[in-house]
């Protein structure tokens, strides 16, 4: 199913400081330029709460023991969900009210979508093996190494792996 088709979802796996975010958000752009409705969720990998902003009522609201607080301003809706333990799935569900064409995923790197996996250093190669990669990104300093079934694109390659992404394989 090509990226902008109802419900597709893409993960981006990599470990600190490879990419994700901006991969992320050049996926964002390039998908919003062509119509799609994207939503996009990122996993707090650092351990710990979040941040929210200390002090709005909408936070307030939360810490008062609303398991959903909301803000809405000039047509933009800040949520804070509480829940015990938020999978990705229960945030994919919450994702498909708000009829989106395509969900990007930053991290999660177990969950079962389709990955594309940023290598920065050889120590990275590990990420190779887990489920479900339809592609990897490869730094410039990275070795040129070949995974059968699985392209391998250059960092700088910009265009050419934003279209096979949109094009083929989330």
């Amino acid at each position: 199913m090509a990226l902008g088709q109802h419900r597709t979802i893409i993960q981006i796996v990599g470990f600190q400081n490879s990419g994700k975010t901006t991969l992320a958000e050049k996926l964002i752009h390039a998908a919003t330029e062509k119509g799609y409705r994207v939503g996009a969720i990122k996993h707090h990998g650092h351990g710990g709460v979040p941040q929210t902003n200390v002090g709005k009522d909408s936070t307030r609201h939360a810490q008062a023991g609303a398991v959903v607080a909301a803000v809405e301003g000039e047509g933009v809706v800040q949520l804070q969900l509480t829940d015990d333990a938020f999978e990705l799935s229960k945030l994919i569900a919450l994702y498909e009210t708000m009829l989106v064409n395509c969900i990007i995923v930053e991290g999660y790197k177990t969950a079962e979508y389709p990955k594309v996996v940023l290598l920065k250093s050889v120590s990275d190669l590990k990420l190779m093996q887990l489920e479900h990669v339809v592609a990897a990104i490869r730094w410039p300093d990275f070795p040129d190494i070949f995974f059968r079934d699985i392209p391998v694109f250059d960092l700088a390659d910009e265009q050419q792996y934003i279209e096979y992404l949109l094009r083929e394989k989330a």
